[in-house]
């Protein structure tokens, strides 16, 4: 995975978001925000008393209003910058993935040629040839040939990755480039929809849509600002019954204080801040609801091969048989491997290596490898002084042997029977006619992947593997994972099934796979991730691309997304608090003078009526911009229980929402006061 992240803030990066803030007060623009906007509507009648003081007030009022007008201001364009920031890193990201989009030529097939074009001029079903050195013009998948691909434009790894035809791992990417060997692709996109272009208007977050949890919200936001905006439209004709004059800046600036403008403020930038944690992680989600939704997950079903385990069949053991000891067959067992390709025959010699055990490597000089047949099943290699090593299927060996003459070992078919109990396939080594042993081949569990799980069972997630094993493998590879559940023999229904089964439950489901096979199930799931290096169906199926092509980075989506809801809950709770602050420092200052007895509310004793308001709307204007670090990166999330996390953010943002504006007023109005 790669692991580089962006800085949160950079300079260019900050002076355009500055230059964003002031185009962002656009009331096209600024309507989308209901909070913000009553808050811009109110700086701009401000902002006419001010200018205007004999239509709409008095010459007397102009330096208070002005004063109200600029931290009005201020307060506007501290959220625009809150959002501006937040957007900024997606473009940031798109300007880099653009410098892929150069104009690319192409060598389209056309019968029996091959004709050079742009790259632009390509379409969907249209085949091409990428050769070595050559950028894959564009999205498609291989139908011929094997490659190494570097992919480092679009995941930023440097290692390349090898693209074959058939299988899962036949799809490519335009902008990427083919390292060595030779390809033919057909492309599966036409120009601007490539799968560079989606990345691009994602990350600039032109096509974000709210997820339902931000409409949700959106919509209570809204509603209190409504609410708050009729109580204080009506307070003023009250205090007039009452012989209390209230100027409309100190009824703009009661409003204001009144109605969750941090929240909203910092609602926007919560959202793209979640979407662009995600991307840090390499990972493409298609929506803010796929990131939202990950937050409350409580099934995820992942595939066994390649996800949990590595998906080949490597040597974990070398067991002797008829008497046999474990370094003679150890020894027999290498000099047979040594020119097998195989991930099955590479692992034997990585094995040997692991346990420092010895072989000589000169006895295989000059013989000749026997490659592996369907027909035989067996492999090995005739050695040049007449000798015959062959490893394979127990059954395949044990006929070769007694064609040679040779006897079969007592405890041979017993110890072969025991590694197949355990979920391993044994292979048999033999020299001529003798069997001196077994390789105990198992698929190996991925490390830290029981630690993983254990992780994601704090969250309260129920893990689900599902595997085309025996229902004996599945169980040995589970219980050595540490997964809650398995599903053995399972096909492409089977999957859809159980999703189908736990949603029906009332719980949100994750899926990762990357196979034709998997798109069905990626598509039925609450959280679909796929793999960049799978099917093109499976990342079309799935609404979100693991760029690494990293299974078990849904760990780290799971966090991202618990994080995004954490970090939205936490500040509503913040901004929602503070306002009982404000309160006591603006409805005392508002009525003290006509009923003195309200000096009892004034719990912060503030200096003056004047000082206490501008106090509150200092404070109110200056938490945005100090909350946008924790915004844009999150509430640090722990795997704990609902109820805990509760009590936590309770008593940090809850209590903490409180106690910060009273200090925070208190100490702004110390110095507004002798100002004033």
């Amino acid at each position: 995975m790669n692991t580089t992240r962006k800085s949160m803030l950079t300079g260019p990066m900050a002076v355009q978001a500055l230059k964003d803030s002031f185009v962002k007060l656009n009331p096209v623009t600024m309507m989308k925000n209901p909070v913000m906007f009553v808050v811009e509507a109110g700086t701009l009648v401000v902002l006419l008393m001010t200018v205007f003081p004999g239509y709409f007030g008095t010459r007397d009022d102009v330096g208070f209003n002005l004063t109200v007008f600029l931290i009005l201001l201020f307060t506007v364009l501290f959220a625009n910058f809150a959002e501006a920031l937040a957007e900024g890193r997606g473009k940031a990201q798109a300007s880099a993935l653009k410098k892929t989009k150069n104009e690319i030529s192409a060598n389209k097939v056309v019968g029996s040629g091959i004709k050079r074009i742009a790259s632009t001029e390509l379409r969907k079903g249209d085949v091409v040839v990428v050769a070595q050195g050559e950028t894959i013009p564009g999205d498609g998948e291989v139908v011929e040939g094997l490659a190494s691909v570097d992919e480092s434009a679009i995941t930023g790894e440097s290692a390349p990755v090898i693209k074959e035809a058939g299988g899962d791992f036949g799809s490519v990417t335009g902008g990427t480039r083919v390292v060595s060997d030779r390809i033919v692709v057909r492309i599966t996109s036409d120009p601007g929809e490539s799968f560079i272009d989606r990345m691009i208007s994602l990350v600039e977050g032109a096509k974000r849509q709210k997820t339902p949890n931000e409409l949700a919200l959106n919509t209570l936001l809204t509603s209190l600002t409504i609410i708050f905006l009729i109580v204080v439209v009506t307070l003023s004709p009250i205090a007039k019954f009452v012989g209390i004059e209230l100027q409309v800046p100190v009824l703009i600036a009661l409003l204001v204080c009144l109605i969750p403008t941090t929240i909203g403020g910092l609602l926007s930038a919560i959202g793209i801040a979640g979407m662009d944690r995600v991307t840090q992680f390499n990972v493409l989600a298609m929506s803010g609801k796929a990131v939202e939704a990950a937050g409350d997950i409580n099934t995820m079903i992942l595939d066994k091969t390649g996800t949990i385990t590595y998906g080949n069949r490597m040597a974990s053991a070398f067991t002797p048989v008829g008497g046999r000891d474990e370094a003679e067959v150890a020894a027999w067992a290498a000099i047979g491997s040594l020119r097998d390709e195989t991930p099955e025959g590479r692992s034997v010699l990585e094995l040997m290596k692991r346990d420092s055990l010895r072989y000589d490597e000169t006895i295989a000089a000059d013989g000749t490898f026997v490659e592996f047949k369907a027909e035989t099943r067996m492999s090995g290699i005739e050695l040049k002084d007449g000798r015959q090593v062959r490893k394979g299927a127990v059954d395949a060996v044990k006929r070769w042997v007694a064609a040679q003459g040779g006897t079969i070992p007592a405890d041979l078919d017993a110890k072969s029977d025991a590694i197949a109990t355990e979920g391993g396939t044994p292979l048999a080594v033999a020299v001529d006619n003798a069997i001196f042993g077994l390789i105990y081949l198992k698929d190996t569990v991925k490390p830290g992947m029981r630690e993983r799980f254990e992780q994601l069972r704090k969250m309260g997630i129920k893990t689900i593997m599902c595997t085309g094993d025996n229902p004996l493998t599945a169980a040995t590879i589970a219980r050595e994972a540490g997964v809650d559940d398995f599903i053995a023999e399972s096909k492409p229904e089977d999957k859809i099934e159980v999703i189908r089964r736990e949603q029906a439950e009332g719980k949100l489901v994750a899926m990762t796979g990357d196979g034709t096979n998997d798109a069905p199930a990626l598509a039925q799931a609450d959280v679909g991730l796929a793999m960049n290096s799978g099917t093109t169906a499976a990342k079309e199926a799935a609404n979100m691309v693991d760029l690494d092509s990293d299974p078990s980075k849904i760990i780290e989506v799971v966090s991202i997304g618990k994080q995004l809801l954490m970090t939205r809950g936490a500040l509503t709770t913040f901004s929602i608090a503070n306002d009982i602050a404000k309160y006591f420092a603006i409805i005392p200052a508002m009525f003290i003078l006509a009923v003195p007895e309200m000096r009892a509310l004034n719990v912060m004793h503030l200096g003056s009526p004047l000082s206490a308001i501008l106090s509150a709307l200092i404070f109110n204007a200056v938490i945005i911009p100090l909350l946008i670090p924790l915004a844009m990166k999150g509430v640090a999330y722990r795997p704990m229980s609902a109820a805990k996390l509760l009590s936590r953010n309770l008593f940090v943002y809850g209590l903490g929402g409180i106690v910060a504006p009273f200090v925070g007023i208190k100490i702004i109005d110390l110095v507004v006061h002798l100002w004033i």
